[in-house]
């Protein structure tokens, strides 16, 4: 078997006629052995936000020193991305191993339990001393959730997602992400609405008293500077620490991770603030407003709902104050495209649009004229590759593109300029 047959074979797996639930895949990792009982954690749930702080966290602990492994999803370009050690995903080999070993042991599981029993099987076999695990979704019966108590269970920002599974309101919401939080863990929380830590401290109650919560506070966050090269900030009294990764919302994730790393060091783990300061600098999230190019500038951002383009749009006004942007972009007609790309229009020179890979998909041309329909330039393309050179030829050394839409995309642009 390749490790693309393994891949298919874990994807043929798809999430039909099954309840959330931790009754699989606990059967399916006892039959591996538990490798999930041979392993410390740090957990972290949330709406957004949480794939930045791991990917953030996981850097900070490698540079410490600590063989760190990283479970996150999706992936941009690769499957192997998801199961990371020290910033390298796994092996072609090893991917093809570990999936032989769990397809074998497998009965009933869903494709992210598949995927969840080899993360932990790959990071118990690369003699990972801390791993840095991603829910998928909510977090109380998430699979990843089969964990034993964490050292820390992180709670980023939590909005309103998944309502039919999770709940209809915040409070409701951030209960089930809270839902890893377990006794004798700590607790890490991204300060938010009254309703998430009203939800999170009741979660920490029902847990007993022995761990501790700590909320970030944004009123000890001190901007120094920002720009297309970093961020340099200061928090507590610390610093100032360089950020690579752009973006006033990366600020939030990192002082979650500095809170996270605090809880780490009153447990007794060595993470010297050297290495924290090299951590921060070193940590890589592509696809998230991630600048992969200069003159003209190339920003992708893979932000997919109206929260995120928000985010994506402030960010961009902060990087190029004044500045008229020409987007590349795509969505789904089932989601609030209308309130997405409301977002960009103040920004927008002129867009370029495409037809996602999904059934779900807007047609680029309905999109474009819609776009048209609001005043703004646009001209659909027939496939990601043919939007990408029309919008950089459309584009002078002066000029930004923006592309957007999709994580999914982002992948394959990034493999378009050669980047992965």
């Amino acid at each position: 078997m390749t490790d693309a047959q393994a891949v298919e074979m874990i994807h043929q797996r798809a999430w039909v006629g099954q309840k959330p639930g931790l009754e699989r895949i606990s059967r399916l990792l006892d039959r591996l052995g538990n490798p999930q009982e041979k392993l410390k954690f740090v957990h972290i749930a949330g709406s957004n936000g949480k794939g930045s702080t791991a990917a953030i966290l996981s850097s900070v602990l490698t540079a410490a020193g600590l063989k760190t492994g990283l479970y996150t999803s999706p992936h941009l370009w690769r499957f192997h991305e998801r199961f990371q050690v020290d910033g390298v995903p796994i092996s072609r080999g090893d991917l093809t191993d570990i999936a032989v070993q769990v397809l074998e042991a497998a009965e009933d599981e869903t494709e992210f339990e598949l995927m969840t029993a080899m993360g932990m099987v790959h990071f118990l076999r690369s003699g990972c001393e801390i791993v840095v695990l991603e829910t998928g979704l909510g977090g109380r019966l998430d699979s990843t959730n089969v964990i034993p108590a964490p050292e820390a269970a992180v709670i980023t920002h939590v909005g309103l997602e998944h309502t039919q599974l999770l709940g209809d309101t915040l409070g409701k919401i951030a209960a089930e992400k809270a839902g890893i939080i377990k006794p004798g863990s700590d607790v890490v929380l991204y300060r938010q609405d009254q309703a998430v830590i009203e939800a999170v401290e009741a979660a920490c109650r029902r847990a007993g008293s022995s761990g501790r919560l700590f909320l970030t506070d944004p009123r000890a966050l001190e901007a120094v500077s920002g720009g297309p090269e970093g961020q340099q900030f200061r928090y507590r009294g610390m610093g100032p620490f360089h950020l690579t990764l752009l973006g006033e919302y990366q600020l939030y994730n990192a002082i979650t991770v500095l809170e996270t790393v605090d809880v780490l060091q009153r447990r007794g783990w060595d993470i010297p603030l050297e290495a924290v300061r090299t951590g921060l600098t070193q940590a890589r999230w592509p696809g998230r407003l991630e600048l992969v190019r200069l003159s003209p500038d190339v920003i992708l951002d893979g932000g997919h709902n109206p929260q995120c383009m928000e985010a994506l749009a402030r960010s961009l006004r902060g990087l190029y104050p004044g500045k008229k942007l020409i987007f590349l972009t795509g969505v789904l007609a089932d989601k609030d495209w209308a309130a997405m790309v409301g977002e960009l229009l103040p920004l927008a020179k002129q867009f370029f649009t495409i037809t996602p890979d999904s059934p779900r998909a807007m047609s680029a041309g309905a999109l474009a004229e819609y776009l048209e329909g609001q005043g703004v330039g646009a001209v659909p393309c027939g496939t990601v590759r043919e939007g990408l050179d029309r919008a950089l030829a459309a584009a002078d050394s002066k000029d930004v593109v923006c592309v957007c839409g999709s994580l999914y995309m982002m992948g394959e642009v990034r493999h378009l300029l050669g980047l992965c």
